[in-house]
């Protein structure tokens, strides 16, 4: 009998703790073919540790590398610093990475300089603009371009991967592990009661600065149209986003809080009217529960949403955002006619066709609904 894989998945931030848990999940259910360990590079301490004991994971090693305010440079000059010595130790016959954050592209090529292969969970997702989002974009266009193995969400993220010279027989359409991760959550969840709520974040690294002030602007706006909805913001701990979000502080149906754990953000998620934000994974959570969703981006690496009609992109402009969400709040017609139930990311069964490609065996792939 031939000795199992040994998988070595990284994850450094909250949603990539998200969606990698399920996959480690599943693996961990066939030891006689894997044996997974897991490195945390604390990207982001404190959401990558709740995140991760939500799902009962926990790491087998642990970089610790955050710093408050840290840049991209410096995260990625501790993973490389840190990761090599761990590759030595670990001698993984291959890396799993999820995502497009510091700590996967770090990883990725700190990997491929070792000739350990890498595989991609959500490859091929592309703006074509390196500079939105940043750094992003750049991140898994090179995770991309050294990973051998590559678990595309989408058939569009497929195409992508083609077009830039992916062979063919490296690129398997999965679904989205997001969806596999919501379902785990909550599926001992009772319905969730009926809210006057608006959910709002913000955390963008290209709209620091006037772009964020003036989608914060807007926000403020509608809390004054709207005096009876309850507007919830759990504000990102990086001081550009604290700072902008401040003059958002004396209004009162405004509720500024720390970053939540994710069983709370998924609970006011799934409450929620309305939904604006600028993150890429809630552009695809928020469809899962059928909840119509504003992207407060210029463009989106997740166009799937947008065409299925249950995201629009509205940017940062003041009087943009302002007009966008006053037509939908104060028509329930127009709300509903983005809600969808059906989500164009996902089944649920993402984990389970990784688990059966990173093995061998044959796996249907997945067709946008």
């Amino acid at each position: 009998m031939s000795e199992p894989q040994k998988i070595l998945a990284v994850v450094g931030t909250r949603p990539e703790a998200v969606k990698m848990a399920p996959v480690i999940l599943r693996l961990r259910r066939e030891p006689e073919l894997f044996r997974v360990r897991v490195c945390a590079t604390a990207q982001h301490r404190g959401l990558l540790d709740s995140a991760l004991e939500m799902f009962g994971i926990r790491p087998d090693v642990d970089l610790d590398l955050m710093k408050d305010d840290q840049s991209p440079n410096a995260v990625a000059a501790g993973i490389f610093a840190r990761f090599d010595d761990v590759l030595a130790e670990e001698t993984p016959d291959r890396v799993l990475v999820q995502g497009d954050t510091t700590t996967v592209m770090a990883a990725s090529v700190a990997s491929f300089h070792r000739g350990i292969g890498v595989a991609h969970v959500e490859a091929g997702l592309r703006t074509g603009d390196l500079q939105n989002p940043f750094p992003e974009e750049m991140n898994r266009r090179v995770t991309d371009l050294v990973a051998s193995v590559h678990f595309a969400p989408t058939a569009r993220s497929a195409r992508n991967l083609r077009g830039e010279g992916v062979p063919v027989d490296r690129i398997h359409v999965t679904g989205n592990t997001v969806v596999d991760a919501l379902r785990w959550i909550t599926k001992d969840d009772p319905p969730p009661g009926e809210d006057d709520l608006v959910l709002v974040t913000s955390h963008r690294r290209e709209s620091f600065g006037e772009p964020m002030r003036g989608a914060f602007r807007a926000i403020g706006r509608l809390a004054r149209r709207f005096p009876a909805l309850r507007f919830v913001f759990p504000v990102h701990p990086n001081p550009s986003v604290r700072e902008a979000a401040a003059a958002l502080r004396d209004l009162a149906n405004i509720e500024l809080c720390e970053p939540a754990d994710y069983r709370t953000l998924l609970s006011w998620m799934r409450r929620a009217r309305l939904v604006l934000t600028d993150s890429g994974g809630i552009q695809e959570e928020a469809p899962a529960f059928g909840k119509p969703v504003l992207v407060l981006r210029e463009t989106t690496e997740r166009p799937e949403g947008v065409e299925a009609g249950v995201a629009k992109l509205v940017g940062t402009d003041e009087e943009t955002i302002f007009r966008e969400a006053e037509r939908l709040l104060a028509d329930d017609r127009a709300l509903a006619a983005m809600a969808r139930v059906a989500n164009p990311y996902g089944d649920g069964n993402a984990s389970e066709r990784i688990c059966r490609i990173l093995s061998g065996r044959p796996a249907d792939e997945f067709e946008a609904v």
